[in-house]
């Protein structure tokens, strides 16, 4: 018999998040972008870019848009200068996580070199501007400076809550507003926090036996601030 108080082995679960069209959550920090990406095919350059922090909908929106496309999707990490050819094969690129110290530069160069030659669409998304310093290869870092991005703003509060929301439902997972407010009220105000906080709530609720209510927030809160 379990002893009052034990906790039980809490498991990482799989779970579904939806990265379909209908299931984007359109907001003041986003909408610039998901417009490019509904506008497709009717880009003024067809080479482009989104930036933004961790968790602020950039893969969402990849996604979106090569489903719209039919584009293979790749991280920047993986791309190499013989894949090239055969990442453009559909005529359409996600280059994933661009960053200097994540890419094979001349691959890079290449690519875009090659995009252009056979009018083939590419989207890269990225967590930093890409006119920073930081790539060697001069060419390159022209290139990157010339293509136009579009960057995701701060989200919202309206928009944290729904992101909220929708990510304990992908985990089957009902919570009240009133445990939704507070948690947006005691938490850093991005999107990588609320998914962080969603993930920690879900494995405290599987190893105490209960469900996430706003007092389990609190608890698990307390916790956190006393380990920090």
């Amino acid at each position: 018999m379990q002893a009052a108080g034990a906790r039980q082995l809490a498991f990482e679960l799989p779970h579904a998040e939806s990265f379909r069209r209908e299931d984007f959550l359109a907001d003041p920090s986003n909408e610039a972008a998901l417009a490019l990406v509904d506008s497709w095919p009717n880009w003024p350059h067809r080479i482009a870019a989104i930036v933004g922090t961790p968790g602020s909908g950039k893969s969402h929106l990849a996604a979106i848009w090569a489903e719209r496309a039919g584009a293979r999707i790749t991280d920047a990490a993986a791309l190499v200068r013989a894949e090239v050819p055969r990442a453009l094969v559909t005529g359409a690129l996600v280059i994933e996580d661009l960053a200097p110290d994540r890419a094979d530069e001349q691959a890079l160069f290449h690519l875009f070199n090659l995009a252009r030659e056979e009018d083939a669409f590419v989207l890269v998304t990225a967590a930093r501007r890409l006119d920073l310093e930081g790539y060697a290869l001069p060419d390159l870092a022209s290139r990157l400076r010339a293509l136009p991005v579009i960057a995701l703003t701060p989200p919202g509060d309206a928009l944290l809550a729904a992101v909220m929301v929708k990510l304990f439902a992908d985990r089957q997972l009902a919570v009240d507003e009133e445990t939704i407010t507070f948690l947006l009220g005691r938490i850093e105000r991005s999107l990588a926090a609320v998914r962080d906080m969603v993930a920690r709530l879900d494995r405290a609720a599987l190893s105490r036996g209960r469900r996430i209510t706003r007092v389990l927030a609190a608890e698990l809160l307390r916790e956190q601030e006393s380990q920090a």
